[in-house]
This record gives structure tokens, sequence and C-alpha cells, in this order.
């Protein structure tokens, strides 16, 4: 891990999850995104002493864990630190048996609750211009891949995008990641084109982007998103089933699935499944206790 400066007072700590990082002139900062767990903040927290930073603010972008597991370190370990993210985020995050319920469809089995600890968030952020310690922060909504996932923008106009877009190292080892909601990926996707910013941090990237970078890695996720689209609405041709349209994605992309994969890509299944019947392109049948889809 280090400090890699952006541009002015922003800055971000390479991790498996980067750590956006905006240092005020007394060398409070502010954290964007904390780690997936208490040893990943104390690593991002090393980071921080040996640059005489002291952590005050901690922005969330979405309430997965992790980008939000290293919080309760930093609360416990610097009182007084404030956590910021948008309404329903905060929802997930002081309740995080949501996700895996949403993913379970019931009660959580046991395995895909990754977390059972409410992690506490003190002030719901607007969109648009944000004031945090006399500084203003853009925050625009970029829904999708999670529920209300959020991007800051930085006085440098440097922008943190969360898993808003996958950079091309993810595309690669995960095929097919999870969307929330494909249609708002899609919007999304789009709308990161025109976004005023000079500079753009991914969470699960090697390198900071430029405007042209981004637009060139936008166009590869609709690709991505589109491939997998008309995957769907080949295989249903014939009448399938979700768990058929899971065991024939997984086959045919050679992916890989733990028993935590399986109920996320199954997940990202679902997504498809309410984007492409919104659209008109399948409809369903129930037979024998099986609830089928087919192409229109």
């Amino acid at each position: 891990m280090s400090l890699n400066k952006i541009k002015g007072n922003s800055y971000y700590i390479s991790a498996t999850t980067n750590c956006g990082i905006f240092v005020f002139k007394n060398k409070n900062c502010l954290l964007v995104d904390t780690g997936i767990n208490n040893t990943e903040a104390k690593k991002i927290d090393q980071i921080l002493i040996e640059n005489n930073l002291h952590p005050k603010y901690i922005i969330n972008t979405h309430n997965h864990l992790d980008h939000c597991g290293g919080n309760t370190y930093f609360q416990r370990t610097y009182p007084g630190c404030l956590v910021y993210t948008s309404l329903k985020e905060k929802l997930f995050m002081e309740n995080p048996e949501f996700q895996a319920s949403i993913l379970s469809s019931s009660s959580p089995i046991k395995g895909i609750d990754k977390s059972n600890k409410p992690i506490t968030v003190d002030f719901v952020l607007d969109y648009g211009t944000n004031k945090i310690n006399d500084e203003k922060f853009e925050v625009i909504s970029l829904k999708g891949h999670s529920i209300e996932q959020i991007g800051i923008i930085t006085p440098e106009k440097v922008c943190f995008l969360g898993d808003s877009i996958f950079s091309e190292e993810i595309l690669e080892k995960y095929s097919f990641p999870y969307l929330y909601d494909i249609e708002e990926s899609i919007s999304t996707l789009n709308l990161l084109k025109n976004v005023d910013a000079d500079y753009f941090v991914i969470s699960h990237c090697n390198d900071v982007l430029t405007r042209d970078q981004i637009i060139a890695l936008v166009d590869k996720n609709l690709e991505n998103i589109e491939n997998f689209k008309n995957q769907i609405l080949d295989l249903l041709d014939q009448p399938l089933t979700r768990e058929d349209l899971l065991e024939n994605i997984t086959i045919l992309n050679d992916l890989s699935l733990n028993f935590y994969q399986y109920h996320l890509n199954f997940g990202g299944i679902s997504a498809f499944i309410t984007y492409l019947y919104s659209k008109g392109l399948i409809n369903y049948s129930i037979e024998n206790g099986k609830l089928y889809y087919f192409k229109n």
C-alpha cells in the first residue's frame, strides 16, 4: 500500500479496494471507502500515520462490505470520525442482513451473511454540492451495482467512482460482475461519459484514469452487459428456469462458483430477467411447480 497523489489535495491509497483520500489544511483527512475489515483498515491507517494524517470523515460509496467494513476500526480508533453515505446505502449499512436477505430471498442462509455487525452512519449526503470542513464536494448518483451507490468529486475534479464501472482487470477475472439493477447500471455508465471531472478512481483498478480512458472503459462495460443480455436471450429460445440460466451462463463463460458466488451470480441473473421482462423481450409460464422464462 502507498499514498498516491492525484492532484492538489486529492490522493488515493492503492489497496484491494482503493481508498480515496482528501487532505484538509489542518492535516485532517476524508476517506472514500475503508476496505473490507479491521485488518485492511489498519493497513490504511498505517499509511495515514506515516504521512501525519488524521482521519476525520468517511464517505462510503455503497454498502458492500469491501467498501465499508473498515469503518468500525476508524470509528473506534478515532472517536468523532463522521460517516456519510446516501439514504438507502445507510439503511443497508445499518441493517447488514438486508443485502444477504436479498440474495437468500429469505432470512439469510449461513454462508452468505458476510457480516452481522451494523455500521453506524452519521449523515446522509444530498446530491449536488455538499460542504465538509469548509470544502465543497460534489455527490453524484451512480445507481446500478447497488441500490443507491454514489460518487464523490473533489474540488480538484478528481472523481471516486466506487464500483459503478469495472476495470479491464475485473472484467477479465469476473466477466459476470454483480449488478443489482441493469437499467440503472446502463444509465450510470452513460452518465460517466459526461461527468465534470479530470481524473477517475475506480475501487478495483491499478491506475487512475483520465477522461478519455474512462469513456473507453464505459464502452467496454456496456459491451459486457450487452453480451450477457444477448447470451440470455439466445438461451431463452427454449424455456428455462433461473437455475437453468445460471447453469448455462456459468458453463458458457467458465465461471468459478463457491456457495456465496452462486447466490451472488443468481442475483445477477435475476437482475437481467427483471430488465428483459421490463423491456418486453421475455415472458414466463409456470408448469408443474417450475417458473420458466422464454423469449417473446
